[in-house]
């Protein structure tokens, strides 16, 4: 997949059959719409693509805003590629990009300078200045500018559409299953591992302390199964998200302790997928009871069926 920051770079001989949008998370309803670009790009003889803005427009429209997304860069282009699509479009949302209207947006950059045949859009996008571009905009303009439109239906699960937004709300309320089931995959969190207070080893469960980009949503404080890599081998880990209340922490951290491993790993990157939530960050009255409480998780992660 080759990766674009700006237009002027692109060129190609062949149109292209395209999609535009946030694709955060890249769930299962943006998997639609990518199967289906590549379903009409084979067809058809079209490169397929995806137009999608980074950073996040709000962070142009609300700097101030503590906005948390469900990948971070690298881990949308990775998603992205591994579902097959050929091009991807990293605009910047710049003053002079939001101030296009949808009709400009299509004529400027979908027609002039991407040369877009097939344009494929979710079930409730909008795009342009004032949202002005949908896809009543783009019926009417596919007959002019000879490209064809498509708007996917909403993908459900149990009756709800997924989107981004309960994606979000699953993960915030520790429903890591829900969450996954709407990603077609289990949510990471990756980072490098750094030194903590170290107060884990003391009690025989000593913990890796990931530091995550800062722009990564967590889920909600508490406990959770997880699957860990680490240099390429694959773990069961019981991992915390809190601020250790029982032993007077403040600050907020991720830690992971992994079953059947012993090693140094400073400095190393390591993923953890969540499979599971096991319980609410809780203040216990002492070391001991909490040791009693991680022996119960231990023995529920390692009971748990991967």
């Amino acid at each position: 997949m080759k990766v674009f920051k700006n237009f002027k770079d692109y060129s190609s001989q062949k149109p292209l059959a395209l999609s535009l949008g946030m694709f955060d998370g890249v769930h299962l309803g943006h998997k639609s719409i990518i199967d289906e670009l590549i379903n009409v790009g084979t067809q058809n003889n079209l490169e397929t693509a995806i137009l999608t803005f980074w950073p996040h427009p709000r962070f142009v429209f609300n700097p101030n805003e503590d906005l948390k997304l469900l990948n971070t860069l690298d881990e949308k282009k990775q998603l992205i590629e591994k579902y097959g699509i050929n091009h991807l479009f990293l605009k910047e949302f710049d003053e002079e990009f939001r101030n296009l209207t949808g009709e400009e947006f299509v004529r400027q950059i979908l027609i002039d300078k991407l040369n877009v045949k097939y344009l494929i859009i979710g079930y409730d996008h909008s795009f342009g200045k004032n949202k002005s571009g949908n896809f009543e905009l783009l019926q009417n303009l596919s007959k002019e500018l000879d490209f064809v439109v498509e708007q996917m239906e909403a993908i459900n699960i149990h009756e709800n559409n997924i989107s981004s937004t309960k994606v979000r709300n699953a993960l915030l309320t520790g429903n890591i299953k829900e969450a996954n089931e709407m990603l077609g995959y289990s949510y990471s969190v990756s980072g490098t591992v750094v030194h903590g207070k170290k107060i884990g080893r003391t009690i025989g469960y000593p913990t890796a302390n990931i530091d995550a980009d800062s722009i990564k949503l967590l889920p909600k404080k508490g406990a959770y199964i997880v699957e860990t890599e680490v240099k390429g081998q694959q773990y069961k880990g019981m991992l915390s998200i809190g601020t250790n209340p029982t032993v007077n922490g403040e600050k907020l951290t991720i830690e992971v302790y992994i079953l059947d491993f012993d090693g140094d790993i400073y400095d190393e990157k390591i993923t953890v997928k969540f499979r599971d939530f096991l319980h609410d960050e809780i203040k216990f009255e002492g070391l001991e009871k909490l040791i009693e409480r991680l022996d119960e998780d231990k023995r529920l992660t390692r009971d748990f069926q991967f």
